[in-house]
């Protein structure tokens, strides 16, 4: 018998809003919205990170992982608004593109 795994349609569910609310970053949203976004990107990009280590899907947890240091809210790094709207837009996308891939898979 299969067991089920109750955490992916969570973490599925963590991924989708984590992109939608990186594409609301866009917006001309108040400071706090911003850093509520990077603490939710962080943890959601580290629980990706080692799921995908775990799988040995090496490349997607670097990359998972980069981006959770990346969005990590303590040592903020300033990329300017332009080019943080282009990550955010490009991270959303790739977080899209990683749950269709692997939905049967999280």
């Amino acid at each position: 018998m299969k067991e089920q795994n109750h955490t992916s349609p969570i973490l599925k569910g963590a991924a989708i809003l984590t992109a939608v609310l990186m594409m609301v970053c866009l917006l001309d949203m108040p400071y706090g919205y911003y850093t509520f976004v990077r603490f939710v990107a962080m943890v959601v990009f580290a629980i990706i990170a080692l799921k995908c280590f775990s799988s040995d899907k090496n490349e997607w947890a670097i990359f998972f992982a980069a981006s959770a240091l990346l969005f990590q809210p303590f040592i903020k790094v300033a990329l300017g608004r332009t080019m943080w709207n282009v990550v955010d837009v490009v991270e959303a996308i790739v977080l899209i593109v990683f749950v269709i891939k692997y939905k049967r898979e999280l």
